[in-house]
């Protein structure tokens, strides 16, 4: 597999995560909707689910964008040798 195609897969993989960190943190704002109007039914123990599953939500989309922010420093990685093995061979005199 070339290295252009790994590149790919990476940046790919980033903006995935990228993406499913923003599906978690709009599930979070709905949950946290959901507790509130729990809370306001004085229903406690609902409540407390709904706020449970927001902290969920928040904490797995921080996972999210931290192993994005990890795979794009790879890429950036990747994404230099690609370029120095472009390089390399057109100065060799």
């Amino acid at each position: 597999m070339s290295m252009d195609k790994h590149l790919f897969n990476l940046k790919f993989a980033a903006k995935d995560l990228e993406r499913n960190a923003k599906k978690c943190e709009k599930s979070e704002k709905e949950e946290k909707t959901k507790c509130k109007k729990a809370m306001q039914k004085n229903n406690a123990e609902g409540a407390r689910i709904h706020a449970e599953n927001a902290i969920r939500q928040k904490n797995q989309a921080l996972n999210y964008r931290k192993m994005s922010a990890r795979i794009d420093a790879v890429a950036a990685r990747v994404q230099t040798a690609v370029t120095m093995k472009q390089v390399s061979p057109s100065h060799c005199w």
